[in-house]
């Protein structure tokens, strides 16, 4: 219970940190203090009655200290120790009782997905300072070592501290690019958990329910966004089915096989529910899109009961709606599954020339199975072995390599 309030006070309290002291890196040290300092205490002294100004207290001390030991703030130093005596309650500043809690993790949440940024950094930044993890769990999650995670993390708050982003809403101009830059990083922190992109495990459950967490609080804070509902159900439509991904030994387990029953059926009407009022009220988007085709497969009784055309309907529209590989890789298998293999075939010649998918291994393991129901199994082994060579994640290899083996 207490991890859970410290878990969703954490990015609340810095947001109101950083927008009152403007040093990220100081006031993130700080919250993760306050943090310990709440764990430990807690527990045996009971939980306080305002637990979030209780943090923003000690929280403040810290970073206070922080600019008293700094000589070469002197002068903000004085400021803030005549506006807040470190001995003192740190009371909220004028209105920030007044503005909804969570309005200052949405404002986190750009900062730490800022476009000077880079996409590794942005997906670190996002879990230490938003979602709470340590930099050991998302060292371990994104199997890289700790101290490398901590000089990825220590570059990306040296990075806003030196290019002078302000702790703030975008300007209105930028909002909307912002928030899809803000989307596309939760969507690569689910799917990372969802399929590990190397290493032992098929799958990181604790990036996906991360990435949920993060994705509900930004539908409660942008009730009315499409593709903000669209995101969050297709993040609920795909997670439904992980109890049914891995067999004995985390064994991958595709999809036309999984035993439905072990569907979690409560997210995929969540899910569904969430797309379907997303799609009748708000402008068509990529996410809502994908969940949409997600809520397809998950409604469908059986595999072999799957509405493909639809889903072929469904994925020629996402193709016109933005240039990506990887869903037109997904269009390939949906025309195969409507019009045939060859169809499929057809439509993979003309990715192999996309230097954004041609080494892929996603590529190669799709011409396998096509090339598999087409009849061609000697062709479909090669391309198993391939794919197999191509990808990271043991599970995925594993798979790939039985598949030739069987083919042989």
């Amino acid at each position: 219970m207490i991890e859970g309030l410290l878990r969703e006070l954490a990015p609340q309290v810095l947001g109101v940190l950083v927008r009152r002291y403007e040093q990220f890196d100081a006031c993130e040290d700080a919250v993760q203090e306050a943090l310990l300092d709440a764990a430990v205490q807690w527990p045996a002294q009971g939980v306080p009655d305002n637990p979030r100004a209780w943090l923003i207290t000690v929280a403040s001390r810290r970073v206070i200290d922080h600019i008293r030991s700094e000589s070469a703030r002197r002068r903000r130093e004085e400021s803030a120790a005549v506006a807040v005596p470190a001995d003192e309650f740190v009371a909220p500043a004028p209105g920030e009782e007044r503005t909804p809690a969570g309005d200052d993790t949405l404002t986190l949440l750009f900062l730490c997905c800022h476009p000077s940024l880079s996409e590794p950094s942005q997906l670190a930044l996002t879990l230490r300072a938003v979602g709470g993890l340590t930099t050991a769990q998302i060292a371990a999650a994104f199997l890289v070592p700790e101290a490398t995670m901590a000089q990825r993390i220590s570059r990306a708050k040296q990075r806003i501290k030196s290019t002078g982003v302000p702790f703030g809403p975008p300007p209105e101009p930028e909002r909307a690019e912002r928030l899809r830059v803000v989307l596309h990083v939760l969507y690569l922190i689910f799917n990372e958990g969802y399929t590990a992109t190397s290493g032992p495990d098929l799958q990181r459950p604790e990036l996906t329910a991360e990435a949920i967490r993060l994705a509900r609080l930004v539908r409660r804070l942008l009730p009315d966004d499409g593709e903000v509902a669209g995101l969050l159900a297709l993040m609920l439509l795909t997670e439904a089915r992980r109890a049914a991904r891995t067999g004995p030994g985390g064994s991958l387990v595709p999809l036309t096989d999984q035993d439905r029953s072990l569907w979690d059926r409560r997210l995929v009407e969540e899910g569904v529910e969430l797309v379907s009022k997303a799609l009748a009220t708000s402008a068509l988007g990529p996410y809502q899109l994908q969940a949409a085709i997600a809520a397809v497969h998950d409604e469908a009784p059986t595999a072999a009961e799957t509405d493909w055309p639809q889903i072929l309907a469904l994925y020629g529209v996402l193709a016109g709606l933005e240039d990506n590989p990887m869903v037109r890789l997904n269009q390939a298998v949906a025309a195969a599954m409507v019009n045939g293999p060859r169809a499929g075939l057809d439509l993979l010649d003309g990715l192999a020339a996309d230097d954004r998918l041609s080494g892929h291994h996603r590529l190669a393991a799709v011409r396998a199975h096509l090339l598999e129901m087409d009849g061609d199994t000697e062709g479909a082994a090669r391309a198993f072995r391939e794919a197999a060579r191509r990808t990271l994640s043991l599970p995925e290899q594993r798979y790939l390599e039985g598949k030739a083996a069987a083919l042989a």
